[in-house]
């Protein structure tokens, strides 16, 4: 039994993300994104799932992997999200690209997509990086005077990591836009609970089912949050710059624990792991939201569109 009380008969390495207006599931071969479009239709793109790890074989290296697969998981999120952003606004008037873009456009080409796409990434990861990695030491850096307890000092830059992620997490689910995004979310997971407990994938099955999943990015970026706080509290309290530097350096390595701890919860139904599993299942109350049916005839859509008969080993 699971954390919820679903009896998981086949544990998938099927994942997922929530677009505008749509659901993107990534399964061993297939990538398929399904979007309502604004006349109430459901448009559903699908491509290989071959990514930077999968390509060069890197997703059976234990650890480095898991870096490698944040990014994969970066570029496909902005590309599903540009693609269904696309759909979802279809009807609105195009309007002439601006000079800037044009000028772009006329350099980079039929590449320009792509450019603007690794560009987000790269600048998103900039921004998460100085806000929810680099931010906190600073700010715990302020109390060194009155605190030399290096271990205080590391534990207290934990907590201020955690507050300013839960707080971000708290703000954006206030918004109406993102409410809605959130609800796709939800299909997302239960649709994949309905998967994987061996039922028809049809509306009145999958609704039974909880929006909260173990594999789920938001239990992801906790368990980052987790294993940064414990890693980094191994670490001396040096100089500012010093401790930025090894932040920055260890990074690779809190991803790739996080990412292997993230694929045991996929797959183990221990206690050990339900009470590891927690704290992020916790986190998804505020990332997932009850989806109506619209939304889950979306999500089963995507999710059929990279269903194979023997999965392998999991992508992400």
């Amino acid at each position: 039994m699971n954390r919820l009380g679903h009896k998981v008969i086949k544990p998938t390495s099927i994942g997922g993300q929530a677009v505008i207006e749509g659901v993107m599931m990534k399964g061993p071969k297939n990538i398929a994104i399904a979007v309502r479009s604004p006349d109430n239709e459901i448009l559903v793109k699908k491509e290989s799932a071959e990514g930077v790890i999968t390509k060069y074989k890197l997703n059976k290296i234990p650890f480095l992997r898991g870096g490698l697969a944040l990014i994969d998981a970066m570029v496909l999120g902005v590309k599903s999200l540009n693609y269904s952003a696309d759909i979802a606004m279809s009807e609105e008037e195009d309007e002439e690209p601006g000079r800037f873009e044009a000028f772009l456009q006329k350099i980079f080409g039929d590449k320009l997509t792509d450019i603007v796409t690794y560009f987000s990434v790269f600048v998103a990861l900039l921004i998460s990086i100085g806000v929810f990695i680099l931010g906190p030491t600073l700010l715990a850096g302020v109390l060194e005077k009155f605190i030399p307890n290096t271990i205080a000092l590391n534990l207290i830059e934990g907590i201020l990591r955690l507050v300013l992620f839960i707080a971000y997490i708290f703000m954006i689910s206030k918004m109406e836009d993102i409410r809605r995004v959130f609800q796709y979310h939800g299909a997302e997971h239960k649709s994949i609970y309905c998967y994987e407990n061996g039922e028809d994938l049809n509306v009145g099955n999958i609704k039974k089912y909880s929006t909260l999943h173990p594999r789920c990015g938001t239990s992801f970026l906790f368990i980052v949050m987790m294993v940064s706080m414990v890693l980094f509290s191994m670490i001396a309290w040096k100089d500012p710059i010093s401790r930025m530097l090894i932040r920055l350096a260890l990074l690779p390595i809190v991803a790739g624990i996080s990412y292997e701890i993230i694929k045991i919860a996929g797959k183990s139904q221990s206690a050990f792991m339900s009470i590891v599993s927690y704290p992020g299942m916790l986190m998804q109350k505020l990332t997932t939201l009850e989806p109506d049916d619209s939304q889950i005839e979306v999500a089963i859509e995507a999710l059929k569109n990279v269903l194979v008969e023997n999965e392998g080993e999991a992508l992400w």
